[in-house]
């Protein structure tokens, strides 16, 4: 059976809002943990611009240094994200790495409660 545009269409439809909604969702969640740290500017809209900033960055940053350093591309990528993070919310380094940490803490308890509710199952993180 072949497959008609319809269906390539339909599901690069379907991947462009599934990574629009995750984009959503992990700039949510920091943007809590930065009004949370005290921030005073931090919007919404930087926190996508961090999430995605910082991941295409941190992304492109551990690759060149991984190749060279090898085992230093993960810090390098890491250090890059909170930059990213630091620079868009016009902070310093520990508050910047407190959001980063917080953020990953709310994700933790959202998923926990929703696996508590039936609404979502651990291991469906496996298949990330």
């Amino acid at each position: 059976m072949a497959h008609g545009p319809g269906i390539i269409f339909g599901m690069g439809a379907v991947a462009i809002l599934g990574f629009l909604l995750a984009l959503f969702i992990a700039a949510l969640f920091l943007w809590m943990a930065a009004k949370l740290i005290g921030i005073k500017n931090a919007s919404l809209g930087k926190a996508m611009v961090a999430i995605l900033g910082g991941g295409i960055l941190a992304a492109i940053v551990g690759s060149l240094v991984g190749a060279v350093l090898g085992p230093l591309g993960p810090i390098a990528a890491f250090l890059t994200n909170l930059w990213v993070i630091k620079a868009v919310f016009d902070t310093d380094w520990l508050r910047a790495f407190l959001v980063w940490v917080l953020s990953a803490v709310i994700a933790g308890i959202v998923m926990g409660i929703l696996a508590l509710l039936g609404l979502f199952t651990i291991g469906a993180l496996a298949a990330l």
